[in-house]
């Protein structure tokens, strides 16, 4: 027995483990592939330098990120045959469906279109260039979707039936699979959590390049700056506007949540007791053991509105729920609560992070309204120099003091963490279940790989993934660092097809700038 909570533990951890740090990637390549499309497309209708320049400096972090992405999701394809295979027979028929999708359709858009994106710089017409990114944009977001709808499916099977046979699941129904309300509320909260995401990594790298502009002002350059501070303005808005979209989103799948799996919302507010109304938990300190809250404070009536639109409808708690579910499908009523601990403060964390960074985007939007962040104010010579203009603090509003361009830098990590913690919560909350009512994390565990087996696992992709971290932060810190290369200039007409023009070196070798 002690063997086999082992053998679950450690193949959890593993795919917890390499799940998190994966997903740290998708929401920065689903959103940054959008900005740069974007910005491409303001430079092909305006043709104005910045425009482009920004492109250029955003598609870079783009492609470093969606190169480690590949990297580290191609492992979670491995581990299904690895670690999971009881569940891999049982439900591959139905949950390779989507993800058979996500390959043929959306990493074929991704995959042809990037590379037509990085080399067709100079040997594609403008607009067909920008039609390249915005397909790898869309790409981006199918291939979410269909993975989104994998993992949906587990938290609420539909479109199947049970082989009498063989006992397993058979797909029924590809369409329900793909467009139930379960798909269709967790691909909104999690691609307006996504833009949100790259927003926040966009104010932030501006308020970067902005900071260092107003603290030395002579040495500023006055392109780059004028890209970064388009850049900051973008950032800012889709910051208010992913924000909001991920709180309505938020507030949708939790409705659906407290429908489909009642479980994962009372361990979410620690709410013990069926009650009606019930209230909203700020704080609480629980007691497992004894099934109660020792210590909470709460606000009234608030969990019937989330729950039913509604201040005063009942909500099931803990121990109701854990009692019906026992007495469904067998066993200790305590066997089917999740680690309470895990999801009450894994879901306040995702949301209090997230929250964070749409309220940092409506205090800088506000206080660049005027766009007076910085202009250029004189001149040295023929070279235009930026510097802030010398009015009252009180009338450049708190963004232009020195900690407020600190949070703006701050702000990119904490969508990171909230969607990390989004995921622990969605996962663990659904806890013993690897597919909701139909099968257990502990019946889909591989039942001949062995502990010492999958310890060597753990550790070599744990060390792996430590020293990718480390590659990836140093990329990316170096070329963020850098700015945007406003020596580059863009092309000044739509180039042949025919290949090298007339003195292009065809064997010249190719650099990151691409």
């Amino acid at each position: 027995m002690e063997l086999a909570i082992a053998h679950e533990t450690i193949a959890r951890w593993q795919f917890g483990i390499t799940t998190v740090y994966h997903f740290l990637f998708v929401p920065l390549t689903i959103s940054l592939a959008a900005v740069v499309a974007g910005l491409e497309t303001a430079w092909v209708r305006t043709n104005k330098e910045k425009y482009f320049h920004a492109t250029k400096f955003w598609g870079k972090l783009f492609l470093i990120n969606i190169a480690m992405g590949v990297v580290t999701g191609i492992v979670q394809e491995f581990q299904f045959g690895m670690n999971w295979s009881d569940y891999s027979r049982f439900v591959g028929d139905v949950f390779g469906a989507p993800l058979a999708m996500e390959a043929l359709i959306a990493f074929f858009f991704e995959s042809t279109f990037i590379g037509l994106w990085i080399f067709g710089w100079d040997r594609l017409p403008r607009k067909i260039h920008c039609a390249c990114i915005w397909m790898v944009a869309v790409g981006t977001v199918l291939s979410a979707y269909f993975i989104l709808a994998a993992n949906s499916w587990m938290q609420h099977p539909v479109g199947y039936s049970i082989d009498p046979v063989t006992g397993k699941a058979q797909l029924t129904d590809i369409a329900k699979v793909l467009f139930q309300n379960t798909t269709l509320t967790v691909v909104a909260h999690t691609l307006t959590a996504a833009f949100l995401t790259g927003a926040a990594f966009v104010v932030g790298i501006s308020s970067f390049h902005l900071w260092k502009a107003k603290r030395k002002p002579e040495t500023a350059d006055a392109k780059k700056t004028a890209s970064m501070r388009t850049s900051l303005r973008l950032g800012l808005v889709l910051a208010v506007v992913f924000g909001a979209g991920t709180a309505l989103s938020g507030d949708e799948l939790g409705k659906v949540m407290f429908e489909q799996q009642p479980m994962k919302m009372a361990a979410a507010e620690a709410l013990w007791d069926t009650q009606a109304p019930a209230p909203f938990s700020i704080f609480a300190v629980g007691d497992v053991s004894k099934g109660h809250n020792s210590v909470e404070l709460e606000i009234p009536g608030i969990l019937s509105f989330l729950a039913h639109s509604d201040f005063s409808s009942a909500v099931p708690g803990i121990n109701d729920t854990a009692a019906a579910e026992a007495a469904q499908h067998g066993g200790d009523p305590k066997d089917y609560i999740p680690s309470i601990f895990v999801t009450y403060w894994g879901f306040r964390l995702m949301i209090g992070f997230g929250m964070t960074s749409f309220v940092a985007g409506l205090i800088g939007l506000w206080t660049t309204r005027r766009k007076f962040l910085l202009r250029p104010e004189f001149r040295t010579g023929d070279t235009e120099v930026p510097r802030l203009m010398l009015t009252p603090k009180r009338e450049m509003g708190p963004l232009l003091t020195k900690w407020s361009w600190r949070i703006g830098i701050l702000t990119m990590g904490f969508p990171l963490i909230a969607n990390s913690f989004g995921w622990i919560f969605t996962e663990m909350g659904r806890q013993p279940w690897a597919v909701f009512g139909l099968m257990t994390t502990a019946s889909a565990v591989s039942p001949k790989v062995g502990v010492g087996t999958q310890i060597g696992a753990l550790v070599t992709f744990t060390t792996l993934y430590a020293i990718l971290a480390v590659i990836e932060v140093r990329l990316l810190v170096k070329y963020a660092k850098a700015g945007p290369v406003v020596t580059e200039q863009p092309p000044t007409k739509d180039p042949s097809l025919r290949g090298p023009s007339v003195g292009e070196d065809p064997d010249k070798p190719l650099a990151f700038a691409y």
